[in-house]
């Protein structure tokens, strides 16, 4: 260990080579010294010299050191040789070892004498003993101590309060730690909740000192807290829903839909974690504890002044928040947004989704249509700031104009006939033809099909375009009253039979009806006893309902006349009974094609 492991041995070395020089000045000089000393005279007073301190193992002593090695820190406790500490029981504090000679440090001695004669010292059990009999005092009394965090173990978190100490995951904070890495290297004060010496178990909790701080602070906020008052707080935690401010010692709730006067799709956006935030109370449930708070309550609702701002007609611009099925939503301003319904986006376009027009955070040109301020709802357009081509059309398009267009598509109520790009005119199915009934316009028409119609009349308001076909030609009904007159006789041939009577064609699409009891003079039990499908009969028109197109026929009443019966009467008794009956044949015949065509 080198000359300086041994101080006894120097020191003793030193004094002997004393004294043999002083033993040759007495024998040279006897009469000047007096008696020679004997030099055994000094070994038992040296020994009894460094025996005047008592040490032994286990005992805490003061030392100052002497020289610092690569491997060892020599400490002179005042004892017959150096003691010796391990030089990793000193600190490195930015890469330098906190030890240097010359500095006093407390030590226990661990053994009186090594292999080398040295006395083994340990600067940590001196530590150590010293943090048990302060822990131990801070146990018993309940006091704060204080630590530094220095690693992540298992459950929790390890302390360096001059011994290591065990804070347990549940104890670090008021509510459960996620990320424990963020609390090592920093100092807290905790309070010792289980101390065992004999075990060397020491645990530590932060959280209970944060609850006494919290009760503290909650019974100031609570004598303090009104509804209406406006308060400072901390952003504690985020959800979907809203925010939870710590308000000192109890927290409120910040909902998402009282954070802004307008569109908040998650509170991360406008909040985070650790915010100093002003708030005010909106309403206070003492009960319970229960606070609710507001940020937007501190500013002006926007929708107080919007009508002034926003009257109809504006022209303005706006972004796109958001896309619904049925329109787009524009922000206009901080907290009022505006509505553009999906037939506001284009005159002509049939516009399915509003994605077919606009995209989110595209900036748009609007025209204000509508304020309601009590729903706090804008209606908007973007049509509107072009020309309505529907004014146009009707200038261009009068009634009675022929056109020729293709049909676009067709419907169970009739079919759309395109007109210019973007604009379809439509032939309803009771356009088809004056006098032939149609079940389904596919039976007359096809998609892609060229078709000539009459324009009937444009609907601006409704942005409607109404065409007919069978107004290409003249109505045959309109002068039926002349070619079909009452007691006119006529060949008709039988086109179908029902339980009622017998349906027969004038001419062309003109069909008349011969009832049971108009057919023969002859007693018959069914319409086919007497007539079939394509007979041939001759009929006497003895009723005319022009407006719903229905024409009553008699066989019977030519029968009569032939054997110049007297049918005056007859007459009379046959015409009211069928202006009264027909329509309900009429109806009857009708229900009956509807119900065959099903089939």
């Amino acid at each position: 260990m080198g000359k300086t492991l041994n101080k006894a041995a120097l020191e003793k070395q030193k004094v002997l080579a004393f004294l043999d020089a002083e033993d040759s000045k007495i024998e040279a000089n006897p009469g000047i010294y007096g008696n020679k000393a004997a030099k055994g005279d000094f070994d038992s007073l040296f020994e009894a010299s460094m025996k005047e301190q008592d040490f032994k193992v286990g005992d805490v002593v003061t030392g100052k050191v002497v020289e610092v090695q690569s491997d060892y820190v020599l400490v002179d406790i005042n004892y017959k040789s150096e003691g010796l500490i391990a030089i990793n029981e000193f600190r490195v504090v930015d890469g330098v070892r906190e030890v240097k000679a010359g500095d006093t440090v407390e030590v226990l001695i661990d053994r009186i004498e090594n292999e080398n004669g040295m006395i083994v010292l340990s600067k940590d059990k001196a530590d150590m003993l010293r943090a048990w009999s302060d822990i131990s005092k801070a146990a018993e009394n309940e006091e704060v101590i204080e630590g530094t965090v220095v690693a992540k173990v298992k459950g929790g978190l390890s302390v360096d309060i001059g011994v290591k100490a065990f804070l347990p995951g549940s104890q670090i904070d008021l509510r459960p730690v996620r990320n424990m890495d963020i609390y090592i290297g920093k100092k807290y004060k905790f309070k010792v909740i289980k101390f065992n010496k004999k075990r060397g178990n020491i645990v530590l909790s932060r959280r209970a000192l944060l609850e006494e701080e919290r009760d503290s602070l909650r019974a100031e906020t609570l004598d303090t807290m009104k509804e209406g008052s406006i308060v400072m707080g901390l952003v504690k935690n985020i959800t979907d829903y809203g925010a939870f401010i710590d308000l000192g010692g109890m927290d409120g709730l910040l909902h998402i839909t009282d954070m802004s006067w307008g569109r908040v799709k998650h509170p991360s956006e406008i909040l985070k974690v650790g915010d100093e935030i002003q708030v005010k109370v909106l309403k206070y449930d003492q009960e319970k504890e229960r606070v609710s708070l507001g940020m937007k309550q501190l500013h002006a609702d926007p929708w107080e002044s919007v009508k002034a701002s926003y009257p109809p007609g504006t022209k303005l611009k706006g972004k796109v928040v958001s896309l619904a099925e049925y329109g787009a939503f524009i922000e206009l301003g901080e907290g009022i947004e505006g509505l553009i319904h999906v037939s506001e986006m284009s005159w002509t376009k049939r516009v399915k989704h509003p994605s077919q027009v606009v995209t989110v955070d595209q900036e748009v040109e609007v025209v204000v249509l509508e304020v309601d301020t009590e729903n706090r709802r804008i209606s908007l357009g973007m049509k509107q700031l072009q020309a309505n081509p529907w004014v146009e059309l009707k200038e261009s398009y009068a009634p009675g104009t022929i056109i020729e267009g293709e049909v676009k598509s067709v419907t169970d109520f009739g079919i759309f006939i395109g007109i210019e790009e973007g604009i379809d005119g439509l032939v309803h199915i009771s356009d088809f033809s004056w006098t032939k009934r149609v079940n389904h316009p596919n039976e007359v028409y096809a998609k892609g099909q060229k078709v000539r119609a009459v324009v009937l009349g444009v609907d601006i308001e409704n942005e409607r375009f109404s065409l007919g076909v069978k107004q290409l030609e003249s109505d045959p009904w309109s002068n039926i009253e002349n070619k079909y007159a009452i007691g006119t006789q006529h060949e008709v041939k039988v086109t179908k039979t029902a339980d009622f009577g017998a349906f027969v064609e004038l001419e062309s699409d003109i069909e008349g009806l011969i009832h049971i009891s108009e057919l023969t003079t002859d007693k018959i039990n069914t319409t086919e006893d007497f007539v079939k499908p394509g007979s041939v009969l001759k009929a006497e028109v003895i009723s005319i309902d022009k407006d719903a197109r229905k024409i009553g026929l008699s066989s019977k009443l030519i029968k009569l006349r032939e054997s110049k019966a007297d049918v005056e009467d007859y007459v009379k008794k046959a015409t009211a009974t069928s202006k009264s009956t027909l329509g309900d044949l009429f109806a009857d015949q009708l229900k009956s094609m509807k119900t065959e065509g099903k089939s």
